[in-house]
């Protein structure tokens, strides 16, 4: 077994035995029976997996995935020369020594799932890992390969370990896996993944303990390297603002501060568009002057500098003068839209959600927020409390991962002593039954301790919709408010701004762009995974995609219809096949039909009952 000093990151430690939580025999079988039943029926009766297995199972039969093979996307040249390669390479060095006797694979990966680095100490788990293509350069995001230890972890953004028949694609059965996401040390942005993968018989419970305290240690070693560079990225932002009393906003890959005065003169779309030019701007490391035409009509002139640190480039400052405005949209007339750290939106319904749970922390009442999956609930509570406290504390605690309640109750009694910053209980409709009663005893106690003393301490919760015998009434009477967050189909407008927005996220860059076309077509779909399933699929084209503009064709087929039902996953492989039929066949359907060996008369009452319509 693992010794704990290897598992709490102790250096020279030995570790002298392999991995040896075999799963039992009848416990497997039975899981294979149960996979095979969702693979043929499409359900899980509850209880017999567990619940993030089951909901990243259902995730992978939307999107198509092979059950019966492994298919990934390949990067050919991955970028190797991130804060995050440079942060690990230390750490995961100690941890290949530590582990050289052990059938364990080390491995790390971009954000997107795209696997990066690779150590494997045993030939034949090498050569297994080879067969699956868990290899550099290939993606093992869920969407290609389904439900895994990489892509699973990136998608819940949660640490997760997936083990044998609970992988959707059956050649990884014999496979164990420990992911844990490594994140932004200020942004809280994911910058990758440490996972650990081994044999399904060789699994440990100590596996995912390790993967944890790497991965912390990755990130304590970014905290290190990002202070210098933002630091420096702090101070010239600082200076600019004095010298300055105009429009001015400072930048990285990670980090956006902008003023006052731009957030009061400047709209949401126009600050964008400044952001993502400046962006550009900055790759070049020189300096700048830049003139450019806002989408509210006006035009501004930027003046950016980059900012240079001993470890590298640190980002940019960047001085901006509006020169002219178009009639009836004077440059002098603020349009006062709030934004949020790390969020984009406009729309008089995202900012009226925004404004309330900005009320409720600025009088300090604690609220729950709850809403569709994906709709982006723990962003904006991490964007609000950047907004008001850029270098509070801000914790979340997942009551998803709370399978042991003693263990959860500590962390969380650890959590509710610290007394400043914010703490966010994510997806607290998880709570097991047995912990409802004592997390509510304990966040009252300290509700009122608060209170008693007057400390300034903000804590929220995050639920989706819940069933009428939820029983979660005492521990959600702890909280006075609650604010329901809108699904994207609310808020479509919203698109025009929020692809632009996680396109820079994305590419780090403003090479990227979708064309008006592109924009509409966004706009016409229902998005049933909110905005989490709009991030997926740009980040799809994206991978095929690294600069210029997305057109309609260069989208996954779930954008090209409109459905008005839920497809089976046949009638899902049937409309991708139409529609890439008559993208081929350049919108023309007898063609697509000939194609396809279908009638003409079945064509169109297939475009017509799956909602197909192509952009002309």
């Amino acid at each position: 077994m693992l010794d704990q000093s290897t598992v709490n990151g102790g250096q020279g430690c030995d570790v002298s035995s392999t991995y040896s939580m075999s799963p039992q025999p009848r416990a497997g079988r039975v899981l294979a029976k149960t996979r095979e039943r969702f693979l043929t029926g499409g359900t899980v009766d509850p209880g017999q997996v567990r619940e993030t297995i089951a909901a990243s199972w259902t995730r992978s039969r939307t999107w198509n995935v092979a059950a019966d093979h492994v298919r990934l996307a390949y990067v050919k040249d991955p970028n190797l020369e991130t804060p995050l390669t440079r942060a690990a390479a230390p750490i995961l060095s100690r941890l290949r020594e530590q582990l050289s006797d052990e059938r364990v694979s080390i491995i790390l990966t971009d954000p997107t799932g795209v696997v990066l680095d690779r150590h494997t100490s045993d030939g034949r788990l090498e050569r297994r890992l080879d067969q699956v293509q868990l290899a550099p350069g290939f993606s093992y995001a869920e969407q290609y390969v389904g439900t895994n230890g990489i892509g699973t972890a990136l998608e819940g953004g949660q640490a997760t370990c997936v083990f044998g028949h609970e992988h959707y694609a059956e050649d990884l059965e014999d496979l164990g896996c420990a992911g844990v996401p490594v994140r932004h040390p200020v942004s809280g942005r994911q910058l990758g993944l440490l996972d650990l993968t081994c044999w399904t018989r060789d699994a440990s419970p100590l596996m995912l303990a390790l993967a944890k305290t790497t991965a912390r240690q990755i990130e304590q070693e970014l905290t290190t390297l990002t202070g210098l560079r933002e630091f420096a990225l702090f101070q010239e932002y600082l200076r600019a603002c004095r010298h300055s009393g105009g429009i001015v906003f400072a930048l990285n890959n990670d980090v956006v501060m902008m003023n006052d005065h731009a957030r009061q003169v400047l709209s949401a779309s126009d600050q964008t568009t400044l952001l993502a030019t400046a962006a550009e701007a900055m790759m070049g490391s020189k300096r700048a002057t830049i003139d450019v035409t806002l989408p509210s009509g006006g035009r501004a002139r930027l003046f950016c500098a980059p900012v240079h640190t001993e470890s590298g480039p640190a980002g940019g400052v960047i001085r901006a003068r509006l020169t002219g405005a178009t009639a009836g949209t004077p440059s002098d007339t603020p349009v006062r839209h709030r934004l949020l750290p790390g969020l984009a939106g406009s729309s008089s319904t995202w900012q009226r959600f925004c404004d309330q749970v900005c009320a409720h922390y600025q009088s300090g009442e604690w609220i729950t927020v709850r809403g569709e999956a994906g709709t982006g609930k723990l962003a904006l509570l991490r964007a609000v409390d950047r907004h008001y406290a850029p270098a509070g504390r801000f914790h979340v605690l997942d009551a998803a991962e709370a399978t042991d309640t003693t263990d959860f109750l500590a962390h969380l009694s650890q959590e509710l002593r610290d007394t400043s910053g914010t703490l966010v209980i994510q997806h607290i409709d998880r709570l097991p039954a047995e912990a409802v009663q004592a997390v509510a005893t304990l966040l009252l106690r300290h509700r009122r301790a608060d209170a008693q003393a007057g400390r300034r301490r903000w804590v929220a919760a995050t639920h989706g919709f819940l069933a009428q015998d939820h029983g979660l009434a005492d521990v959600l009477g702890v909280f006075p408010a609650s604010v329901e967050i809108p699904p994207l189909r609310h808020r479509i407008d919203d698109i025009r701004e929020l692809a632009p927005f996680l396109l820079v996220k994305l590419t780090s860059t403003a090479s990227l762009a979708c064309s008006p076309a592109t924009i509409r077509l966004l706009m016409r779909h229902t998005w049933p995974g909110n905005v989490a399933q709009l991030r997926q699929v740009l980040s799809a084209v994206a991978q095929h995609r690294r600069s210029g503009v997305i057109e309609p064709g260069d989208l996954p087929p779930e954008c090209q219809s409109v459905a008005r039902r839920v497809l089976s996953p046949m009638e899902s492989l049937e409309r991708d096949a139409i529609v890439r039929s008559l993208l081929d066949a350049n919108g023309n359907k007898n063609k697509a039909a000939l194609v396809l060996g279908v009638s003409r008369a079945t064509i169109y009452r297939k475009i017509r009952e799956y909602g197909i319509d192509l952009p002309q």
